[in-house]
């Protein structure tokens, strides 16, 4: 009797934990410690639950545990099959580009991010994917001026040249520093974060790039780069991703960087229908929201979706994909492209 209540007892408080690691949002657990990386890793989590369900299958096999066996690796089976629907609603593919007619060049803009682990990629690495995917922003956490610099001079000689913009909270490592680009065509920019840490000036540990026009005619353009969530970060990492989500506040605004955070995370957010602040996910509007984009020495599947391009409902989403073709160039970190298409003011 004991060892049947125990059993049940078991297989209760296992579809319990299933339940609030599926959606620890419905519970406001979402940027807590342990449901935070689960939700972030959750095709790891689907295919580390299958494997524990087989497990499960075998001891059912015997008579005298067979209704233990076959109820928990039911549990493990669905809390697969939920990871998997969550991620396949995001989408896991590249789905065509879009069709857009934009007579002026600033209506359309194509924004790349990519974070460069310490710029391990080279420049020229950076340089051959902007020009061929026409970038107009590039948003580069983890690297410093020189490296930005010799960027913008190899877009110059490409025919596309850019501003270049850093900052960097100290010289001590280039995950310090973070650097934005962005092309003339959208105008002249100043920077407005503060290069030391800490809101309501910047994000904590590592730095992030607002970027405002002077004439005030173009986008905010905000290079992001959130702190990751590891124990002793925590609450930094929350503090980062609500000033984030102060910085999408206003009507015409862009981000776009390392958010070490995922869709899960960004819950509780959004306003005014936005997953940060009020602005919108360009990976779930194009069908690629549950592709992962670190770290590159699994397959996507396996990956975390921690890298994004966001924008203010007045920017509409043609096109958006993780670039999985440049997994050996050395970063950690899978680059993002998208292309935004103004719809309104």
């Amino acid at each position: 009797m004991l060892a049947r209540f125990l059993a049940w007892a078991a297989v209760l408080a296992a579809s319990v934990i299933g339940v609030v690691l599926l959606w620890p949002q419905a519970f406001g657990l979402q940027n807590q410690w342990i449901a935070t990386h689960v939700v972030a890793l959750r095709g790891t989590a689907a295919v580390g639950a299958v494997a524990v369900a087989v497990v499960f299958a075998l001891i059912a096999i015997p008579r005298r545990t067979r209704v233990f066996g076959i109820a928990m690796a039911l549990v493990l089976a669905l809390f697969a099959i939920g990871n998997v629907a969550i991620l396949s609603a995001r989408g896991l593919g590249q789905p065509a580009d879009a069709s857009h007619a934009a007579a002026d060049p600033v209506d359309t803009v194509t924004v790349l991010a990519w974070n460069t682990l310490g710029e391990v990629p080279d420049a020229q690495t950076i340089v051959d994917l902007a020009l061929t995917e026409g970038a107009d922003v590039i948003s580069l956490p983890e690297t410093t001026a020189p490296l930005g610099e010799q960027v913008a001079i190899a877009m110059r000689d490409g025919g596309r040249p850019m501003w270049v913009r850093t900052l960097a909270y100290d010289e001590i490592a280039k995950a310090r520093s973070t650097t934005l680009l962005i092309s003339p065509d959208l105008g002249d920019y100043e920077v407005s974060s503060a290069a030391w840490p800490g809101p309501p000036d910047n994000t904590n540990t590592l730095p992030s790039v607002v970027a405002d026009p002077v004439d005030g005619a173009g986008p905010r353009i905000v290079a992001v780069h959130a702190v990751a969530p590891i124990r002793w970060e925590l609450r930094n990492w929350r503090s980062d991703l609500d000033w984030i989500a102060e910085q999408c506040a206003g009507e015409n605004v862009i981000l776009a960087g390392d958010f070490n955070a995922t869709l899960d995370h960004f819950a509780g957010r959004g306003v005014d229908g936005g997953d940060l602040g009020r602005c919108h996910d360009a990976a779930l509007a194009g069908g690629a929201a549950g592709v992962g984009t670190w770290p590159t020495d699994v397959p996507e599947f396996f990956g975390s979706p921690i890298d994004h391009v966001l924008a203010t409902p007045n920017w509409e989403v043609a096109s958006f994909r993780v670039v999985g073709e440049l997994d050996q160039a050395g970063s950690d970190h899978r680059p993002i492209v998208t292309t935004l298409v103004r719809v309104g003011p």
